[in-house]
């Protein structure tokens, strides 16, 4: 018995080590590669964008999606008004204020009122530039990640990940990713920070996989896109 007992220790105590020993450290893109997995696992997720252009013009967005079908967001133009939208399915309901309005109209409204009613359209008819968003978000790799110092995004422990853009080879179009990835618990990817010759942009992410609640508006709140003109 004594010896069994002392071959079961003696096992038990050689595991523990090659356990130990067999942790390695992972490498920039191994973590970047383990984000974007964790991501795309999600159910849920609030993004908080912010974008300054060159000639310091600029927007910001706020979006919870479940990043299929179902989603919010309100995007701001600086100075030139808030357009929101929910989207549901095959349904796009839209409401801009009356800023928006006049900014994309040119013309100035006579109604002093604000402008709080959705215009309904089908998803399909939104485009590239218009400001409406699709649901899903691309959270896939690409380059050559080279990892920075340890961080903190929103009181979470955090590594950073740089990628350089190469563009289409000229200096110009170069710009850099530093991700951001929660070195604590899952490893959500925290922030995505983009500085480039044009523009410069901050994408958060939090609210992981918290309840989505995405409805429609009131009927009585909502104009066909046709009666809109």
């Amino acid at each position: 018995m004594t010896a069994v007992l002392a071959g079961l220790l003696l096992g038990a105590g050689v595991t523990g080590c090659a356990g130990g020993v067999a942790e390695k450290e992972l490498s920039a893109d191994e973590l970047l590669d383990e984000a974007h997995a964790t991501m795309n696992a999600l159910s849920t997720v609030t993004i908080a964008a912010s974008t300054t252009v060159a000639d310091g013009t600029g927007y910001s967005s706020r979006q919870t999606t479940d990043l299929e079908g179902r989603c919010t967001n309100k995007i701001t133009w600086a100075g030139k008004g808030t357009l929101e939208q929910i989207r549901i399915d095959d349904t796009d309901y839209v409401r801009p204020d009356r800023a928006y309005l006049e900014q994309w109209s040119g013309r100035k409204a006579a109604e002093a009122d604000e402008q709080d009613r959705w215009i309904e359209t089908p998803a399909a008819h939104a485009k590239p530039g218009d400001g409406l968003v699709d649901c899903t978000w691309p959270f896939s790799a690409f380059g050559t990640a080279v990892k920075g110092k340890p961080t903190e995004i929103g009181g979470r422990a955090a590594v950073s990940l740089k990628v350089t853009d190469e563009g289409d080879g000229h200096d110009a179009a170069k710009g850099v990713y530093t991700f951001y990835v929660a070195t604590e618990g899952k490893p959500y990817l925290l922030r995505v920070a983009y500085k480039g010759t044009d523009y410069r942009s901050t994408t958060d992410f939090g609210a992981f996989d918290e309840p989505l609640a995405v409805r429609a508006p009131a009927e009585s709140d909502v104009l066909d896109a046709a009666d809109a003109g």
